[in-house]
């Protein structure tokens, strides 16, 4: 292919991605996946902000992880101190993907305790992959700050996070189940029996914990 053939077909894949249809763009997003070209890099973490459709957000992001973390890199820890919401929250995930520990300082408290529940709940995905050794423990104590926020799927997120973080995270799960906040308590203690016991499902962990809750219980009963 000459070059000038290679930047038409640029050009016309560049164009598909922002087509009206989500088809085109979905095909488009895997053809720059198929075979990336750093041309691509800067439309692809552009296109992840604006993009409206659930799967092709994630196509854009595999296409990303086919590139050099060397060009992605910085465009996405730039992009997660953007004003936009769906900028940061993609960003955030297409690094929890690519998985490179460079990214770590990007996580920042301001990230994790982020006032949108999907930018804090893909902070709090990258950061248990990203997390460096020995970090952990401070990990799951700025995690269990954010227990009892949100509606269930937050809270879901949230304790897998924490769960993901292994045996270490129970000292701050029994701080936030001693607490006085009756919300913090029973995430805390659903976090904790889905840490003991990955099989069980949250809905019950979640209800079982209220009812202990409600009756006064600690939570640490027949430990």
């Amino acid at each position: 292919m000459t070059i000038t053939q290679h930047a038409t077909e640029a050009a016309r894949v560049l164009r598909e991605l922002e087509d009206s249809s989500s088809s085109v763009r979905l095909r488009a997003a895997l053809a720059v996946g198929a075979t990336p070209d750093p041309c691509f890099v800067d439309t692809l973490v552009e296109r992840c902000a604006t993009e409206p459709e659930f799967f092709v957000r994630d196509m854009l992001t595999w296409a990303l992880t086919r590139h050099p973390v060397a060009m992605t890199l910085p465009a996405l820890l730039r992009e997660v101190r953007s004003q936009r919401a769906q900028a940061r929250s993609q960003a955030l995930h297409t690094l929890s993907k690519i998985g490179d520990r460079r990214a770590w300082p990007a996580l920042t408290p301001a990230l994790l305790s982020d006032a949108d529940d999907e930018v804090a709940r893909s902070a709090w995905r990258a950061a248990v992959v990203l997390v460096p050794d020995g970090e952990e423990s401070a990990l799951a104590a700025a995690l269990a700050a954010q227990l009892g926020r949100g509606e269930r799927q937050t809270q879901l997120s949230l304790s897998r996070a924490l769960v993901a973080l292994g045996e270490g995270v129970e000292p701050a799960l029994d701080v936030a189940a001693a607490g006085s906040d009756p919300r913090v308590r029973a995430h805390a203690m659903a976090t904790r029996r889905l840490l003991r016991d990955p099989d069980a499902g949250f809905g019950c962990a979640i209800e079982e914990a209220k009812r202990v809750v409600a009756l006064g219980g600690s939570g640490q009963e027949g430990r």
